[in-house]
């Protein structure tokens, strides 16, 4: 088969290897049967047709005309993203009226395109039948190698390629599983295609903004060169434009028109989030599960068409998709009307408007929600007739301010810095998303996680007016991954603790190890809770381990997928035996394991791997916190540097990690700080962010190791093992660590001295390198035990150096940690080192402050709490701060001025009542507040 395709694969030969009887039966095209004998008889009878060439023939009939009809949606994809890719595309500055256009007219071709996927996907559903198979082999030979196509036209394909591989997954023949694998690696190389063509892609959906020095790829210019004898934009938009008039111009002075919703009397650092042209089966849901780890409220504009039909008489009848609107209602969000068919209100006469309003209202009330009144014009598309038209079924049109154009732009992270982008220019806005596809899910938390770091709140609607949604409150022990969904679909885990063993010798700390474990996994990584099983003393026997970690746990394929991770905890019990080989098998012990019959009562570590081979996940991590043995299993742990494109080449390998606590028969420290094993507790401020050693917000396993190993053989007598399992392909487990968002406060929860003093000597057993702003960390070079107890290099990865944004950040997050160690010095390098970064950084100037205010410096901490609020005058902490630090330095003026701007923030602090006692109170030094 020619290849000129950029899409390298390992079943090129598939299709010559596929055995469809149909497809190799004698009825070929240009091929005839052979004529019947003669019978011997002098009178001529025409010989009856074979049944089974006739249906043969039928069959490949049948087949040939669906695969046209398949080429041919294909095609017409195609033309969609190319005539988008023309659109968007410019090599000079639109004119603001030209803009507007061709944004409407992109809109349009945007939901055109998503039409002819879904007419394409409807041709290809049967999984069952055999011309389908063949039909879906011929559009992937297509997609892979067909040598008029560039490589960025396979881009349009993206969405198709995905639904084919879920969709084909669940086949129940070869030919067809095989079709699914084959979809998922060409997913991969379009990853590979994404990327080169990553800094193109967001120059055309850049909102068009002021260029410099443009840098092209000749490649391509190429591509687009091609695509300009096809089409130009002047010809699109007189196709398309002519039907989509704008009335108003969003964020003009169409804003304060009082018919509409634009956002513009929001308040500062305030957003409103909005998805548009759900519910999607999918998509909706995953929107959810992100909007709550945030407690951000959004609205959600439904197409009637997703939730149901309405009958002649308006009666409404519910589809399968509503079930998905009844949980965001459930989720506490806003159910709102998108007109049923997503029409152009302007092209439909007033009654059209009204019916296709009044059709959703009905099918909206039908789920349950709570009465919203606001209407989305589909495209913004609206003349005073259609307005007039919603306003008689007293509804109100909102509009937007920030859009995301998710529907065009194929990058996250390029649609992330969009919205962020234009809604630093604003100060507030409300997003417009469409919760329909897969790259809003990616790019959603990225947005999320920098408005919130920058101090935004969010506003939802409410008896006409925005709502203020209370800023949460995040506690130390409480804060949560905000990007775990881009590099796993979901995060399964078994732990386990035992404390009180029935036969075995009592422990201490094993259960609260397990059960610290589990709170870090859920509140900071954002492990689904129901994704989680703890078996704690005596439900942790070993029929119920095997039972969690094989067929109906772990290893069950309809629960952990292929895209997911894995991690299993152990504190407990540990012991070796050695065989007549005299090779040492290690095992972990159960509740109810005997003393003197491991091999019957005990779970062997080759059972573990066993285990380990059975799950289906990407990437999965053991942690042992007990003694074991030399396993006699592994190729060592990984000693290579890590990738520039680490993340994408890592979600390519499996990884099958273990950590364990000891060597063979070592006893392991029980007696850390918190009620931990050494261990344990060292392995829970790795996770805090002290393994993170190139400072690129992940911690591989490899870096877990790196820090763990070498700090608890410095403070205790056994040394942590380290390695892949068989069956590991070189992948890493990966814990993605979410951003800090605490204001340092007197609230603020510090380490005990001794919790303190420990953590510095594991710092300092490591003698990590200084990382130095803008330049990538060296790589560490760490000596540890493999899983056989023989020695083996370690190398910490090495990483691009960080966006100035995103270092500060991460030197915040440092200041933090080290303010928990009261570590004041280091503490004041790390938040002085995020303001360097990032000048106007309100949140590390605050905690910058509070350092001065802990060391008695009330001056130069008032300085920056100021600071702090000149740069956000919504920290409300920082005036809490500010009050305390004039108090502090007797300036009781000015502290009544702070804690009164404070009152009025948060009156339901717990210190607000005191405050508000002296406040209130006539004679100001008659009971001065107590500093806590």
């Amino acid at each position: 088969m020619p290849h000129s395709s950029p899409l390298p694969r390992l079943t090129w030969l598939l299709v010559s290897t596929m055995t469809f009887s149909w497809a190799l039966s004698a009825c070929q095209p240009g091929t005839t049967a052979a004529p019947a004998a003669p019978l011997a008889s002098t009178t001529t009878v025409s010989a009856a047709p074979d049944p089974a060439q006739v249906a043969s023939a039928a069959a490949l009939a049948r087949s040939q005309a669906l695969q046209q009809q398949v080429l041919q949606k294909a095609d017409a994809v195609l033309a969609r993203h190319r005539q988008m890719i023309v659109l968007m595309s410019s090599e000079r500055p639109l004119k603001v009226a030209e803009r507007r256009a061709v944004t409407g007219v992109g809109e349009t071709l945007f939901h055109e395109s998503l039409a002819e996927v879904e007419g394409l996907m409807a041709l290809i559903s049967n999984t069952s039948d055999p011309a389908t198979l063949g039909a879906v082999a011929a559009l992937l030979d297509k997609v892979e190698s067909e040598p008029s196509w560039f490589d960025a036209d396979r881009l349009a394909f993206k969405d198709v390629l995905t639904r084919l591989a879920q969709q084909w997954g669940q086949a129940q023949s070869i030919g067809g599983l095989k079709l699914a694998k084959r979809a998922s690696e060409d997913l991969t190389v379009l990853g590979e295609i994404e990327l080169a063509y990553d800094k193109e892609l967001k120059e055309v959906f850049g909102r068009f903004a002021k260029r410099g020095i443009e840098l092209k790829r000749e490649k391509w210019s190429d591509y687009l060169t091609k695509l300009r004898m096809l089409y130009n934009r002047e010809q699109i938009l007189k196709d398309h434009g002519s039907i989509i008039p704008h009335t108003h111009n969003q964020g003009d002075a169409g804003d304060t028109d009082a018919r509409e919703v634009f956002g513009s009397s929001l308040p500062p650092k305030t957003v409103v989030l909005t998805f548009d042209d759900g519910p999607h089966p999918r998509f909706t849901d995953e929107i959810l599960e992100i909007l709550k780890r945030y407690d951000a409220p959004a609205i959600f504009f439904h197409l009637g068409r997703n939730l149901g039909t309405v009958d002649a008489g308006g009666h409404p009848q519910l589809g399968a998709q509503s079930a998905v609107a009844k949980r965001v209602r459930d989720a506490g969000h806003l159910l709102a009307n998108h007109s049923f068919s997503h029409n152009v209100m302007t092209k439909l006469d007033e009654g059209g408007v009204h019916d296709e309003a009044a059709h959703t209202e009905a099918l909206l009330d039908a789920v349950g929600r709570d009465k919203s009144a606001l209407f989305r014009f589909p495209y913004g598309a609206r003349n005073a007739e259609a307005l007039g038209a919603v306003e008689s079924l007293q509804l109100r049109s909102m509009m937007w301010s920030v859009d995301s154009m998710d529907w065009a732009d194929p990058v996250p992270k390029s649609i992330a810095e969009r919205v962020l982008s234009e809604t630093d220019k604003a100060q507030r806005g409300v997003i417009l998303f469409h919760d329909i596809q897969g790259r809003t899910v990616q790019a959603l938390p990225i947005v999320l996680d920098q408005l919130v770091a920058d101090g935004y709140r969010f506003a939802t609607w409410h008896d006409g007016k925005f709502l203020l949604k209370p800023p949460q409150r995040v506690r130390l022990d409480a804060t949560v991954s905000t990007g775990n969904d881009t590099l796993y679909r979901r995060s399964h885990a078994v732990v386990i603790g035992i404390d009180k063993y029935t036969r075995w010798p009592g422990l201490q700390h094993a259960v609260r190890d397990a059960q610290a474990i589990q709170k870090t996994l859920i509140q900071r990584f954002g492990f689904a809770p129901e994704n989680v099983t703890t078996l704690l003393d005596g439900d942790a026997t070993r029929a119920n381990i095997l039972k969690a970690l094989n067929n109906e746990g772990l290893a069950d394929g309809s629960k952990v997928k292929a895209d997911d991770r894995v991690m299993v905890f152990f504190a407990g019990h540990g012991s070796t035996r050695k065989l007549p080989s005299g090779r040492d098998v290690g095992y972990i012990i159960p509740v109810d394991a005997s003393v003197d019959n491991l091999p019957a009562d005990a779970i062997s570590m080759p059972q573990l791997q066993e285990a380990s081979e059975s799950i289906t996940a990407k990437h999965v991590l053991f942690m042992v916190d007990a003694c074991y043995s030399g396993l006699g299993l592994t190729r060592g742990g990984s000693s290579g540097t890590q990738s520039k494109n680490f993340l994408k080449d890592n979600a390519r390998r499996q990884g099958r990690q273990m950590l364990t606590a000891g060597g063979a028969d070592q006893q392991v420290a029980d007696d850390g700080p918190g009620g931990h094993s050494v261990f344990t507790w060292t392995v829970l401020q790795a996770l805090g962010g002290k393994a993170d050693m190139n400072g690129d917000g992940v911690i591989t396993g490899t870096e877990l190791a790196s820090y763990v190993a070498p700090a608890v053989s410095s403070i205790a007598r056994q040394t942590p093992a380290f390695g892949s399992l068989p069956g590991s392909e070189g992948g890493e487990f990966v814990f993605e660590l979410p951003t800090e968002r605490e204001a340092l406060s007197t609230d603020s929860l510090q380490l005990d001295t001794q919790a303190s003093a420990l953590n510095k000597r594991l710092d300092e057993a490591l003698q990590a390198p200084a990382t130095v702003p803008g330049k990538a960390p060296a790589p560490l070079q760490v000596t540890v035990k493999n899983l056989e107890g023989i020695d083996t290099k370690l190398s910490t990865p090495s990483a691009a150096p960080l966006p100035p944004r995103v270092a500060a950040q991460r030197a915040n997050d440092r200041g933090l940690s080290l303010y928990r160690e009261r570590r004041y010095d280091e503490a004041e390098a790390a938040f002085t080192e995020a303001l360097k970064l990032q000048p106007k950084f309100p949140l590390a100037a605050n905690n910058l402050g509070f350092i001065y205010f802990k060391r008695g410096q009330p001056v130069e901490a008032a300085r920056w709490f100021e600071k702090s609020i000149e740069m956000d005058g919504s920290r409300t902490l920082a005036y809490l701060n500010l009050g305390d630090a004039y108090l502090q330095h007797q300036e009781d003026a000015k502290a009544l001025q702070a804690y009164t701007t404070f009152l009025g923030l948060s009156p339901q602090h717990p210190r607000s009542a005191s405050l508000r006692a002296w406040v209130n109170e006539p004679d100001k030094t008659k009971q001065r507040p107590v500093l806590p």
